[in-house]
């Protein structure tokens, strides 16, 4: 068998690939040797094309059709969430590896001196940030697996989920649906307990956070927002309930104009996502407040009026970009520049380097283990070099540090939709053994909170 199969060696799996070999070849279309230049397809980047065949690739690319579809929609709006920078001449793409190089060209002197000026804004601005486990009642049909047992279940996905609902239904904007068992049997809702009916959920992917929602509160109208396609989606289970209209919107939310999805317009709603990962949560903040519509007057860009309350989950700051940033006005304000601002989210990885099991001490101590690091008094002058100086420190430390500007991160995010109008605050919502990053934003009107 393993002649027929392609010879090259997946190291994570232990095994050869199964898939079958090109022809003559030894490997596989994936794992074939590639000759020429081989560039991103500019309908879909996430594959490549030779160059030299580009010009009939565009013309068949699988993805064409999806792709024209979708800029007829009235709801697509090329990059209408995606921010802009100041310096109109550098809005690239600054990858992790550019920020390493950034980082570790630095000299010694101006290294510390960003540290310093990181603990500093920290102790400055994250003083609220405290833990906020919740384990709502409404969600014990989850907790204790009394779903169809066909559903995909993994405790730590549960715990995460039923958290982020319990911060929504403590702020008010949800209430244990008495109503459920009603619109079960007879297909309708009791409107009197939650002043919602709908639910949008950013990079929803198999959209399970949504399923547990509709589940334990009951909901009206479902808007799964979702750039890519997944197997084994929530979908199937959502479109069963008679009462429930389920709508996925297969858009990247760099492009969306929620204000223009018609099925949305005048329909109070809940803004939710767990786990969106680097610059998608700013992408997120803008589509459901429209900062586009008027960046520049914050009390004429107070928002979709129809948003109720906000709960995301923010993930992987290490992919965040200074232009898609939705409060660089209050990091310049804070003395911190683009330059820095790259650095902190490159030292963001380090949050999760370590092994944050129960042996670890609370890295979120931040401030106990940065005193005893004697920055200066670990090197003589410039005799080493950054690079020299990271590999060497305690995995804690650099925990420590990654944990502080992940939090510098955030509550920037906060002021920004507090500026809005809304009453916000940045929790950890699960334990970091559960997952390190486990740091959720949650909004809502001030009557509800």
């Amino acid at each position: 068998m393993e002649g027929c199969r392609c010879q090259f060696w997946l190291p994570k799996k232990n095994r050869f690939c199964a898939n079958v070999p090109l022809g003559d070849s030894l490997f596989c279309g994936n794992h074939n040797p590639r000759s020429g230049q081989w560039i991103p397809c500019p309908v879909d980047p996430s594959h490549s094309v030779l160059k030299d065949n580009l010009q009939g690739h565009v013309k068949r690319c699988p993805l064409l059709k999806q792709v024209q579809s979708l800029t007829l929609q009235p709801f697509y709006q090329k990059g209408i969430n995606a921010g802009r920078d100041e310096n109109r001449e550098d809005l690239g793409h600054v990858s992790s590896e550019m920020k390493r190089a950034a980082v570790h060209g630095m000299g010694l002197p101006e290294f510390f001196k960003l540290i310093e000026k990181i603990e500093s804004v920290h102790g400055l601005v994250c003083k609220d940030i405290c833990d906020s486990y919740k384990m709502p009642e409404a969600c014990n049909m989850w907790i204790k697996r009394e779903v169809d047992r066909k559903m995909p279940f993994q405790e730590k996905h549960v715990v995460q989920q039923a958290s982020i609902l319990g911060h929504l239904e403590e702020s008010g904007v949800l209430k244990n649906d008495a109503g459920r068992k009603q619109c079960d049997s007879e297909g309708s809702y009791d409107d009197g307990k939650n002043d919602v009916s709908a639910v949008v959920e950013f990079g929803a992917g198999r959209g399970y956070l949504t399923q547990m929602l509709a589940d334990c509160y009951g909901i009206k109208k479902v808007f799964l927002v979702e750039r890519k396609s997944y197997k084994l989606k929530a979908d199937r289970s959502l479109r069963q309930k008679e009462c429930l209209i389920l709508e996925r919107l297969r858009i990247d939310i760099e492009d969306l104009n929620l204000n223009a999805v018609e099925s949305l317009r005048g329909v109070p709603y809940l803004a939710i996502g767990k786990h969106l990962c680097g610059p998608v949560t700013d992408l997120t903040l803008r589509c459901c407040f429209a900062e586009h519509s008027s960046p520049d007057n914050v009390d004429s860009c107070s928002g979709n009026q129809n948003l109720r309350g906000l709960a995301v989950a923010t993930c992987c700051h290490h992919l965040c970009q200074w232009k898609h940033y939705t409060n660089k006005k209050y990091l310049c304000t804070l003395g911190i520049t683009k330059e820095e601002f790259h650095a902190i989210t490159w030292f963001t990885s380090w949050a999760v380097d370590a092994d944050h099991g129960s042996d670890l001490p609370d890295v979120t101590d931040v401030q106990l283990h940065l005193e005893s690091i004697e920055w200066e008094g670990e090197c003589n002058g410039d005799a080493i070099g950054v690079e020299d100086f990271v590999r060497n420190m305690k995995a804690i430390e650099r925990a420590a540090l990654g944990f502080m500007c992940k939090q510098i991160i955030d509550m920037g995010r906060l002021m920004w939709i507090k500026e809005r109008g809304l009453e916000t605050r940045l929790v950890r919502y699960v334990p970091s053994s559960i997952s390190p990053e486990n740091h959720l934003l949650i909004a809502s009107h001030a009557n509800h909170f």
